[in-house]
């Protein structure tokens, strides 16, 4: 029976990944904020990523087989800019210093251990290339972006150094219904369905043509997987490689709950906060390494989302 230590178990790609692996019937210790989520192992104490001794001492007593590093500290294109520097300290810490920790917990530790690290294609928003491959110059244009490509650097650097398992995969926009109300498809879906039941007049949003390669993630965390078991540790694209217009997710989510769209949608521009580019991944290397594809395509995705809600 293998052992999985998830960081970022609260988290969407977390609690899918914690499913995932259970019914693989794997010992799982899962790592939330200030809390554990554990099945088939017996730890009850909570653990700060953001601090040596306490990854240490859990690299020393869990001899993990697979660990997943999915914790992250975001920020939405429409969230009100927070101070930077502060922003940047606590990024820093959960996108990078924590990832170190239990690198160094693999090099000590448990030199078998394999980690797959949750890095993000905002490490390529500055690109002018269309399609993004793993050959695609880094271009971070924000903390959330640079502190996500930092991580990768980071295990490229631990893997030629000291050989451990350390990989990266570069995700793409990805959606379930364990999203945060902070992310747009969770908005426009929970807007959708307030304005069916009377409980809301309208939508706004600050970019309807803005254009996103996005997929279903219980795919990509599958990916991750099995990422973890390639040959070598590498550095993967996850993407669908086709990309869709908030307008054509706004139009699908009211088309499946029988409302016309442009009666209840507004753009504003004024709720942006930044704008970013149209980013589309090329995950061929993934399929060429793992046979991996995208189970469900972007209507596929909104059913399934709307689904979950009991609507249709």
């Amino acid at each position: 029976m293998k052992t999985a230590i998830i960081i970022g178990c609260e988290g969407q790609d977390g609690r899918i990944a914690f499913d995932l692996l259970l019914k693989k019937e794997y010992r799982i210790l899962g790592i939330g904020r200030g809390t554990v989520r554990c099945a088939g192992i017996d730890w009850d104490q909570a653990i700060d990523i953001t601090k040596k001794q306490d990854v240490l001492r859990l690299s020393k007593e869990v001899k993990a087989d697979e660990i997943y590093y999915l914790a992250a500290c975001h920020q939405s294109s429409q969230d009100r800019v927070r101070d930077e520097s502060d922003l940047l300290r606590t990024s820093h810490a959960v996108n990078v210093e924590g990832l170190l920790y239990f690198c160094e917990g693999i090099k000590t530790y448990n030199p078998k251990a394999k980690l797959f690290y949750a890095a993000s294609s905002l490490i390529y928003e500055g690109t002018d290339t269309p399609v993004q491959d793993e050959q695609t110059p880094f271009s971070p244009q924000s903390i959330y972006g640079m502190t996500k490509l930092n991580g990768l650097l980071l295990c490229r650097y631990y893997r030629a150094r000291y050989g451990i398992f350390a990989s990266s995969g570069i995700l793409y926009n990805h959606e379930s219904i364990y999203r945060g109300d902070n992310f747009i498809s969770t908005r426009i879906i929970k807007a959708a369905l307030n304005i069916k039941k009377g409980k809301q007049d309208s939508l706004v949003l600050g970019d309807l043509s803005a254009q996103v390669d996005w997929g279903y993630a219980p795919d990509y965390v599958e990916a991750m997987q099995r990422i973890l078991n390639t040959a070598k540790a590498d550095d993967f694209i996850i993407a669908s490689g086709k990309k869709h217009s908030v307008r054509d997710f706004v139009r699908i989510v009211f088309g499946y709950l029988g409302m016309d769209w442009k009666q209840y949608v507004r753009e504003d521009p004024g709720v942006m906060t930044r704008k970013r580019k149209a980013l589309v991944g090329n995950a061929r290397k993934l399929r060429q390494a793992t046979g991996w594809h995208p189970t469900v395509d972007f209507r596929g995705m909104i059913k399934l989302l709307l689904e979950a809600q009991g609507v249709i």
